[in-house]
């Protein structure tokens, strides 16, 4: 990808149409490709998306020593000659899922000296969590000038509760705890299916992780891990964001190569506003009348509940129903940032702490909006592709931590969208263009 100053144009107003492929998962992907180190071996991870967190963590992993390759199967990994623990901030600042590197690295070589993640300003996130795990295992921890230092001659097996079901948490003590004698039981354990897909993972690498989608994962340390063959499961966010899109454009989509089971909590609430939705063993079509939506009410929640990655994507599709929605965002505590940028657009809607009273229906407008982090990207083209006239999104580096060719796909739904290098002389030509 190009790293230079680029902007979405969008023309709204085009019925979605078709059908979508959808990438690997994200969140699989940045948890599986730390989890490869654990073995002095190759590991081939396939269905991986082409997008910035994994290219950004695949240069992470070169810096440590190993050597990364995109192939025709994925990407491929060997971790045979890991030469430092030690992670620099440059490589990491944009990243919350640098902190996996914590698990591993102590796991596998008894240290690690990662900076503290970055990633999305969308609430606090603390590690406090993790470190809880690490310390129970026999770790000791010291964290001082923006770095986090581990250290263990020996990890131990232990009975860890974690007090919120942390998805973070939950995999980075697995990551330690498949290196640790004897036994480790997390209690009150995250459900989300890229903990089982990280699970899976550890398992055909050699590790014993039994009980991954359960509140309580019990793991059987070794220290005989070797490189494997991994497919990564599809992306539960990205399929929701296309279901949403379909929805809002009043479109007929199917999105497939899905796990519909991952989907149930999204398409729950489709069907309850009055979309139709047709299910397979592997897609979902969703049909919706633009204008006959009905308002719901959704709260954010841990899996099987609904996502709050979907919450802003959700939130602007409840813009344009017919009545009020309330939606209440109960994992992060400052989520909502993204709804100044809506609200240029024509979504009316007003926050109180972790409650949104979402208006509609609303009649969205095009205008230039700013993405603040990943998902409000996602909501800021979700509206685009409904507005009347041409919006400009711009910060799209955020939008391309999480999609893969996002522009391609909608495009080939019936979109008109385009991406514009504003570093290029030929960028009037451009905006005429998609303007007529």
């Amino acid at each position: 990808m190009e790293h230079c100053t680029q902007q979405l144009k969008i023309a709204g107003g085009n019925r979605l149409f078709g059908k979508v492929e959808i990438s690997g998962a994200k969140n699989a992907a940045v948890a599986i490709i730390p989890a490869a180190l654990c073995a002095a071996g190759i590991s081939v991870v396939e269905n991986v998306p082409e997008i910035e967190d994994v290219l950004n963590y695949a240069k992470v992993l070169e810096t440590l020593g190993a050597k990364c390759d995109f192939c025709a199967d994925g990407l491929r990994i060997d971790a045979r000659n890991i030469t430092t623990t030690r992670v620099s901030y440059s490589n990491l600042a944009d990243m919350r899922a640098s902190y996996y590197l914590m698990g591993v690295l102590l796991g596998r070589f008894g240290q690690a000296e990662i900076p503290l993640p970055g990633g999305c300003k969308i609430g606090q996130r603390p590690i406090d969590l993790h470190i809880k795990g690490f310390e129970a295992l026999g770790a000791t921890v010291v964290i001082g000038h923006g770095v986090v230092k581990l250290t263990a001659e020996k990890l131990v097996g232990a009975q860890i509760y974690l007090d919120v079901a942390s998805v973070g948490a939950t995999i980075n003590i697995m990551l330690a705890a498949i290196f640790a004698e004897g036994t480790t039981t997390i209690e009150n354990a995250a459900k989300e299916p890229h903990i089982v897909d990280c699970a899976n993972f550890l398992n055909m690498c050699g590790a014993s992780v039994k009980g991954a989608g359960t509140d309580v994962i019990r793991i059987t340390g070794s220290s005989a891990f070797k490189g494997s063959n991994y497919t990564i499961i599809p992306d539960q966010i990205e399929a929701g964001t296309y279901m949403i899109a379909a929805a809002i454009t009043g479109g007929d989509v199917t999105v497939s190569s899905v796990i519909p089971k991952h989907m149930e909590s999204l398409s729950a609430k489709l069907q309850e506003m009055g979309c139709t939705l047709e299910i397979d063993d592997d897609s979902i079509r969703v049909i919706a009348q633009r204008g006959a939506l009905n308002p719901v009410n959704i709260k954010t929640m841990f899996y099987p509940g609904f996502p709050t990655d979907l919450q802003p994507q959700m939130t602007t599709l409840l813009s344009v129903c017919n009545g009020t929605s309330y939606v209440t965002e109960s994992i992060f505590d400052n989520r909502y940032l993204y709804a100044d940028q809506l609200s240029r657009l024509g979504v009316k809607m007003k926050i109180d702490g972790r409650l949104a009273v979402v208006d509609g229906p609303a009649h969205l407008t095009g205008t230039e909006v700013v993405a603040t982090d990943l998902r409000a990207g996602a909501s800021l083209v979700i509206a685009a592709l409904a507005a009347e006239g041409v919006t400009k999104i711009n910060n799209v580096k955020f939008i391309d931590r999480g999609y893969e060719k996002l522009e391609e796909k909608l495009a080939a739904l019936g979109a008109n969208i385009m991406r514009v290098n504003l570093d290029k002389i030929q960028q009037p030509a451009v905006a005429e263009k998609i303007a007529n």
